[in-house]
């Protein structure tokens, strides 16, 4: 979908919370988690070559972040996000 049909179809608000999400879980895009694929085939390759532990698909996947962020970090996350893509935040007073 091109950038601007995006923009006319989607909040700002929704956008930024989509972008603070893929960044806690790691890509949307499945085109773009070729790592879990090959972490099931490393795995797989892996315990039937006689691995000393069962070893699980997990075990071949990077961690995105090291350190879970705190709601407050994200929120945070999320307003700069919104800020550099020229939204604004509504105030209910």
């Amino acid at each position: 979908m091109p950038v601007r049909e995006l923009l006319a179809r989607v909040s700002s608000r929704e956008l930024t919370e989509w972008m603070a999400y893929e960044r806690i879980t790691g890509p949307l895009d499945t085109r773009l988690r070729g790592d879990i694929s090959a972490g099931i085939i490393a795995a797989t390759v892996a315990n039937a070559g006689g691995a000393k532990r069962k070893l699980k698909p997990s075990d071949f996947v990077p961690t995105w972040f090291k350190r879970k962020k705190t709601p407050q970090e994200i929120w945070q996350d999320a307003m700069r996000a919104n800020t550099a893509l020229g939204g604004s935040v509504r105030t209910n007073t």
